[in-house]
């Protein structure tokens, strides 16, 4: 098992021991009351694990505590690890990061746009831009998903099978070749909107290097990492640690037996945009590995230069996602936070009204998992929980106030 025991005083890595100590009891309310069954947390500075703790159970049904090593399904927090693959091979030199994606698939190779009509009959216009590599890292590709139910073209993917999931009977070269023959929703490059570019980057990342992209993640991430529990699907010998997800109603919360079982299959497909589960122990060697500038325990898997590039603002005129994000549905409260490749910056931290220092990048899962990572302060917090949907609760916020308090130095 992997260990989150501590081994050091907070003190000494400049934390109030007393104010830390106010997450516990924060997080053990939301349990006490049925919000959440479960929890976990971490804290790092200076890549010392120098905080963790955790309430509820994995399985509240089962009466099965939260351990150190139950496994979380992480959503989206997928996309993090996509956005390093992806910038593993650009250092390697198979693309550029302006190069015409059409050059890999062929479905956007002409482009349309959406300028009207219905879903039944769209009225569609041809891009202007072509759909570049840093269009699909940035979420400005004009690509969409099913599941926003916001846009005509949402409705487009779910009429093509494409909701919360994977069309049934699809592969990722089909997946990709239905959404990319669906319209944009804009011009690429001129918008934000949450989507399935990670996914089309996942199968990108199998064009580029000739692998599949669980071998690809497997061979090149995960093992060098030493994240020996993140992987596509719990095998039976580590199904007792799985947690249950659930999903709130009138405040309180049921399991989601009917999506959370998937989790004990292999998927039919390996998607860049999610799908992967975890441990705390795990996502906090990849958290650290991004801390020290793209290093970790003598394995480089990207130049701190390269990493430099990936959490600046890449939104048009330095602006944040209130001025260019589409109304959809995303990991990201808009006020003061600029677009990175695959996670979103503090950009303006007045703006957001919150305590999280200027360049800090974070991302979270669709089941209210969460991290964050504060270069300026050597800070790298996760959170593991299985409610789904996230923005439930303000539990990012809420640990981002509780962390950041109790620092003392």
């Amino acid at each position: 098992m992997s260990s989150l025991e501590v081994e050091v005083d907070p003190s000494a890595f400049g934390f109030s021991t007393e104010r830390l100590a106010r997450i516990k009891p924060a997080f053990d309310r939301y349990v006490a009351d049925r919000r959440l069954a479960g929890w976990l947390a971490t804290v790092s500075r200076g890549g010392q694990l120098v905080w963790s703790d955790k309430g509820g159970h994995r399985n509240r049904e089962k009466e099965l505590e939260v351990t150190d090593d139950t496994i979380w399904r992480i959503y989206s927090m997928t996309k993090p690890i996509t956005a390093i693959a992806v910038m593993m091979l650009y250092e390697e030199g198979h693309f550029d990061l302006t190069d015409e994606v059409g050059q890999w698939i062929d479905a956007l190779q002409e482009p349309r746009v959406w300028e009207g009509g219905t879903p039944e009959h769209p009225v569609t216009v041809a891009a202007v831009e072509p759909v570049r590599v840093h269009h699909l890292l940035t979420h400005m590709s004009g690509l969409t998903y099913g599941f926003h139910y916001l846009h005509p073209v949402d409705a487009i993917y779910r009429d093509k099978g494409y909701d919360f999931g994977f069309a049934k009977g699809a592969d990722l070269v089909q997946a990709v070749d239905d959404w990319c023959t669906s319209p944009l929703l804009f011009q690429p490059g001129s918008k934000w909107n949450y989507s399935v570019s990670f996914d089309v980057l996942g199968r990108l990342i199998e064009i580029w290097s000739g692998q599949p992209l669980d071998v690809f993640m497997k061979e090149r991430i995960f093992d060098p990492l030493g994240m020996s529990d993140t992987e596509w699907w719990c095998p039976p010998e580590k199904a007792d640690r799985l947690a249950t997800l659930y999903v709130p109603s009138n405040g309180d919360s049921f399991p989601f037996d009917d999506l959370g079982k998937h989790s004990l299959h292999p998927p039919r497909i390996f998607g860049g945009g999610g799908g992967l589960l975890s441990t705390a122990y795990d996502y906090n060697r990849f958290m650290t590995m991004l801390l020290r500038g793209g290093e970790l325990d003598g394995q480089r898997l990207v130049s701190s230069r390269t990493l430099e590039l990936m959490i600046e603002n890449h939104l048009p005129g330095d602006g944040d996602l209130v001025d260019l994000a589409e109304d959809s549905y995303s990991e990201a409260a808009y006020a003061g936070q600029g677009f990175g490749f695959g996670m979103s910056v503090m950009i303006d931290r007045r703006k957001n009204k919150s305590l999280v220092t200027e360049g800090s990048f974070f991302w979270g899962g669709a089941a209210s998992t969460t991290f964050w990572v504060d270069p300026i302060e050597d800070l790298a917090v996760g959170f593991y929980t299985q409610l789904l949907p996230s923005g439930t609760y303000p539990i990012r916020r809420d640990l981002q106030r509780f962390v950041y308090q109790a620092l003392a130095d």
